[in-house]
């Protein structure tokens, strides 16, 4: 009743309680517990909290625990700070807050999918487990139980691809003075067996290949992905790259395409065929004025949808698990150009843009074989077009078959 009875003046006035206590009255209307002591010689206050969230009964509780903390030659201040410190310092060593240290200081040398895929996984998969617990208190079994709960999802490499990253990060945190240990080096014999890798489908007969060609022809949708699906063929770059192509990165004057490939983080070349430049010519006067080539039906600021090649196929009767995927084209051309064709391996590589590390160490270089690029480009976009004329030849004479059959 006295506290509420106090009425806020002009100036802040102290009302005392007992054993150093007293009441802060604020000019600006608060009411503030302070607890008055001497420390080697000095005089201090130490903050209780504000009435009426603290009453004066929790008020008097807390400065009798800091008379005892003086009877023990502890200053209350001096051991609040420590406290506060050392709770802060537990905050930032927690697995989560190295974690998200760890990828700030080297997500700017991942590509924005790896980035992402990473951070993923984590937020799924490991933060909700141990993400607040003390870096250097995690154990193997602990680490292991979390591996165990992504397994019994049926993901074959995720794992493998998790646990990897917690390594990294137990060991940047060892670096840094925060762990004395990495619990993941314990693991790696204790993962399932991975599932075998299976490949993207594809067709590598030269009559298959023809009649996917005649097919893709035929079809009937959206402009932009017909033409997709036509020039995918002869370029076999991946999905991604080939439907995020610029129109600024086509040279036709000198029948180049050059791009950064995100994924490997390496520029690339692709020599361009007669074929395709036809193609691109006129899908030009259809999608010129925009920023990519294959601009989007709906809105021509953006790509078409990255599964708009795999629906086309789709449409077009072939079973994308099973027979053909648009990254099926890529184990195509690698297969026919050194089989058929007879090129080099290594010359079909570096097009492919894979790492072929040569005997100065350099693993790719845009320029490597450039010349006889050239020559392979358009002699696969002829061998394709010949493919695709003996389809067509093949199917008419299928069809003069059938229709004889019907006469007689």
């Amino acid at each position: 009743m006295q506290i509420k009875a106090i009425k806020t003046e002009s100036k802040s006035r102290k009302y005392f309680d007992t054993d150093g206590l007293f009441l802060l009255a604020t000019k600006a209307g608060g009411r503030l517990w302070r607890f008055r002591y001497w420390r080697d010689g000095k005089e201090k206050a130490l903050s209780l909290g504000a009435w009426p969230a603290v009453s004066i009964k929790q008020a008097r509780l807390e400065r009798n625990n800091a008379r005892m903390l003086l009877a023990k030659g502890i200053d209350p201040a001096e051991q609040r700070r420590s406290l506060k410190y050392k709770d802060e310092r537990m905050a930032e060593n927690t697995f989560k807050a190295i974690a998200l240290e760890w990828f700030n200081s080297i997500r700017h040398t991942w590509v924005p999918s790896h980035a992402k895929q990473t951070i993923s996984i984590f937020e799924r998969d490991i933060y909700p487990w141990i993400g607040d617990r003390q870096i250097n208190e995690i154990s193997p079994p602990e680490l292991l139980k979390v591996i165990r709960r992504i397994e019994k999802r049926g993901v074959s490499q995720v794992p493998r691809i998790a646990l990897q990253k917690c390594g990294k990060i137990f060991r940047y945190a060892i670096a840094t003075g925060r762990a004395e240990r990495d619990p993941a080096a314990d693991l790696k014999d204790a993962l399932l067996p991975a599932k075998k890798v299976t490949h993207f489908p594809t067709f590598t007969d030269p009559e298959k290949v023809g009649r996917l060609l005649l097919d893709i022809d035929s079809y009937t949708g959206i402009y932009t992905v017909k033409a997709a699906l036509q020039i995918a063929p002869m370029v076999f770059v991946r999905p991604g790259e080939l439907r995020c192509a610029k129109w600024r990165d086509i040279d036709f004057d000198n029948a180049e395409w050059k791009y950064h490939i995100r994924k490997t983080d390496v520029d690339h070349m692709v020599p361009l065929s007669r074929q395709f430049l036809e193609i691109l010519r006129d899908l030009h006067e259809y999608t010129g004025h925009c920023e990519y080539v294959f601009s989007g039906a709906y809105d021509n600021r953006k790509t078409f949808n990255n599964c708009a090649l795999s629906y086309g196929l789709y449409r077009l009767g072939y079973d994308t698990q099973t027979e053909i995927t648009p990254h099926g084209f890529r184990a195509m051309a690698r297969t026919l150009l050194h089989e058929r064709l007879e090129y080099e391996p290594a010359i079909i590589e570096h097009q492919l843009a894979h790492s072929v590390p040569d005997l100065l160490g350099k693993a790719y270089n845009r320029t490597k074989f450039i010349d006889q690029r050239r020559q392979m480009m358009q002699a696969w976009a002829d061998y394709l077009d010949r493919l695709k004329e003996e389809a067509r030849v093949a199917r008419l004479d299928r069809k003069r078959d059938i229709n004889r059959a019907s006469a007689v």
